[in-house]
């Protein structure tokens, strides 16, 4: 991680490093020390968001034992305290432990969208369309924005896979940038494996469902998402454990690809429901 995303200030240089600073890029101010174990808690968890936003905005900290006029100054009663910064003045804070999803939240509601998010957020809206080569060409604006931008690399897998192109979401998915969107990519890690295999014929023949299977991920490479996912669908209603969950997998990857809100991706995942719970 770049070492000017995250920085150590003091009283010293606090004028500079968050006043000055959050004039042009917010600054999110964390106050800790040594003794404080709510502090260990919440330190990784604002590193890691930090590492994530590449740039976006700069983490500060602040040890309040060795900087107590500065504690004072900014109002600090208790610890951990956050402070957000921007245009040299305080715009939120929180104080004490909370869920990273809370963190993010308090995040998200401080640092304005980049263009590259922007952008990202246009290419997902245009792929639940079905706009797909609009959705390519912003998701790769945004990586010319942002390199290794996860959320355009997302979509790029996405979008290959779409096109049956498994090699290239492989190689994608090798790459794929530390982030919250890696869990979402690794969904779609059991379908790249099928169609590889498929394609190297590497997959099972030795039953019918071995069969059903084979021509589910051939049209799934053709672009047939709604056959693909009728056949795997078959295949759990005579075995739901096929190939040790091979089929499941490759439902829910299947499903990545689809609008998540639109209609016929929740009857699916409703019906995929039943069978395994029947």
């Amino acid at each position: 991680m770049r070492s000017d995303f995250i920085i150590d200030v003091s009283e010293t240089d606090f004028e500079y490093e968050v006043l000055a600073y959050s004039q042009n890029t917010p600054v999110i101010v964390e106050f800790w020390a040594d003794w404080c174990k709510p502090c260990k808690q919440l330190s990784p968890i604002l590193t890691q968001i930090t590492g994530e936003a590449n740039g976006a905005f700069r983490l500060a900290r602040v040890n309040v034992d060795a900087n107590p006029a500065l504690t004072v100054r900014c109002g600090v009663r208790s610890l951990p305290t956050v402070q957000a910064f921007s245009q040299g003045n305080m715009v939120s804070n929180f104080v004490g432990m909370l869920p990273e999803e809370r963190v993010r939240e308090f995040f998200d509601r401080v640092t304005p969208p980049s263009p590259a998010n922007l952008q990202v957020e246009k290419g997902i809206s245009l792929l639940a369309y079905g706009s797909i080569d609009a959705a390519e060409a912003a998701f790769r604006e945004a990586l010319q924005i942002t390199r290794e931008h996860p959320g355009a690399t997302l979509g790029l897998m996405k979008i290959a896979l779409l096109h049956g192109q498994a090699q290239e979401a492989n190689a994608l998915f090798r790459n794929f940038p530390a982030s919250r969107d890696y869990n979402e990519a690794e969904k779609l890690q059991p379908l790249i494996k099928a169609l590889l295999d498929f394609g190297s014929k590497t997959l099972p023949v030795e039953t019918d469902l071995d069969t059903a299977f084979s021509n589910s991920i051939r049209l799934a490479i053709r672009g047939n998402l709604l056959a693909s996912i009728d056949g795997m669908l078959d295949i759990l209603r005579e075995d739901t454990h096929f190939r040790r969950d091979r089929a499941r997998l490759v439902i829910l990857g299947l499903l990545e690809l689809m609008d998540p809100d639109g209609d016929q991706t929740l009857a699916y995942r409703k019906e995929l429901t039943s069978i395994l719970f029947k």
